[in-house]
């Protein structure tokens, strides 16, 4: 992404903030492992958003007083024999190309620079990212900073700015969705090479690692989110991530799994027979499956409820299931389908943006119907990615192969 796309969101942004305020944003940092061992770092998704930048430990500070804008941005300061160990710290020259802020200072030196502003100028609220999806989940730095801010100026007012920003990111650009597509593209060469390498007797783990290869040799070393590889009865587990059982002999292969390309997330999935013939009973369910797919993809444009594709959904699995007599009543379609249909798609796999929306223009979202029947050991999800556009609507992966015909053709290569 190029800087100018996140000065234009951090202008949005601050267009938004009421006059005498200040934003103050975190990029995060790698949580505790074991021992002296870490977590792999993770960047705040919607610090990135404004910066562009991906590195632990920096902060963002924004202040608006009398519709006067300017912009801070706080880095490590370098420590020669520390880098020696952990690497170079991001230095100033790269923190302006990449995010187009100029005024960077030194992480150390943050308290005491907001310190001589809250002393200077009458500020009276303070925007925070204070995003919680869980009540009981820990503590971030942003939870922290407002704990302490209350504190030490009580008179400043904390407000929440994660909506807004939730909000913005919900409508992609065209350079988000060129991203999103490559890392669609990529899902689709790594599905493709576990279906070109399956076989029955082999561990899940062993396909899997057939995606791992491709991601990881196009320079994607991290899923958009734990990779899906359900045989048999764990394709009935929506999000299995085990994938450490025998493949057996005419069982399918559900495979829900994503690439990223600078953190824009890619979610496929697809159901693929293990010895690369589907039985009978197998297209029978799969082909309803395929249609509800289509029929709720076709019902996708600007102006619908986001709650009626799972209605749409629900009605085209339910015609399917009768029609074969597998359900007598409409009731009866949550033993075999339990979950939504839908869910937004971007810098998070389960991105953020509210359900109880209309769908508008440059929102990206999955469509994954299925059908789980576990007395038969069987589970089937179909997934693409699809943006609204202003008229309709279009299907990011719809070059993934998918039919039964295209998947028994392709394996039988």
């Amino acid at each position: 992404m190029k800087k100018e796309f996140f000065i234009e969101k951090r202008m949005q942004v601050t267009e938004y903030m009421k006059d005498d305020s200040m934003l103050v944003m975190f990029s995060g940092t790698a949580p505790h492992k074991t021992a002296d061992a870490m977590h792999h770092y993770i960047p705040n998704r919607s610090f990135f958003y404004l910066t562009g930048l991906d590195k632990p430990n920096l902060i963002l500070l924004i202040s608006k007083l009398k519709g006067e804008v300017k912009e801070y941005l706080f880095v490590e300061k370098g420590d020669p024999m520390l880098e020696k160990w952990e690497g170079k710290k991001l230095d100033a020259d790269t923190a302006k190309s990449l995010s187009g802020i100029s005024d960077i200072q030194f992480v150390n030196d943050f308290h005491n620079s907001l310190n001589g502003m809250l002393y200077r100028s009458d500020f009276k609220n303070a925007y925070l990212n204070l995003e919680q999806l869980r009540w009981n989940m820990a503590s971030d730095a942003a939870h922290d900073f407002a704990e302490e801010l209350k504190k030490r100026h009580p008179y400043i007012k904390i407000k929440n700015i994660f909506h807004y920003i939730s909000e913005l990111r919900t409508i992609k650009s065209s350079d988000e969705v060129e991203h999103m597509k490559k890392a669609i593209e990529l899902t689709g060469e790594g599905i493709a090479a576990m279906m070109k390498n399956a076989k029955p007797g082999m561990v899940e783990y062993q396909l899997q690692a057939h995606l791992d290869y491709v991601f990881t040799n196009a320079g994607e070393r991290e899923h958009a989110f734990g990779a899906i590889i359900a045989s048999g009865i764990n394709g009935a587990t929506l999000h299995y991530e085990d994938n450490n059982c025998v493949i057996e002999d005419n069982s399918l292969v559900l495979t829900d799994v994503g690439a990223q390309s600078e953190y824009y997330c890619a979610d496929i999935t697809r159901t693929f027979p293990a010895n690369g013939r589907f039985t009978e009973r197998q297209k029978e369910i799969y082909n309803i499956v395929l249609d509800a797919l289509n029929d709720t993809i076709a019902a996708i444009k600007p102006g619908v409820p986001f709650a009626e594709l799972n209605i749409v959904t629900k009605k085209s699995l339910t015609e399917g299931c009768k029609r074969i007599g597998l359900i007598q009543d409409d009731s009866e379609l949550s033993k075999y389908y339990y979950h939504g249909v839908s869910h937004f798609l971007g810098l998070d796999t389960h991105d953020v943006g509210g359900r109880d929306v209309t769908l508008r223009s440059g929102m990206v979202l999955t469509v994954e119907p299925g059908l789980y029947i576990e007395a038969e050991k069987l589970g089937i999800r179909l997934e693409d990615d699809v943006l609204v556009t202003d008229t309709g609507n279009e299907n990011l992966s719809k070059n993934l192969i998918k039919t039964v015909e295209e998947i028994e053709a392709f394996m039988s290569r």
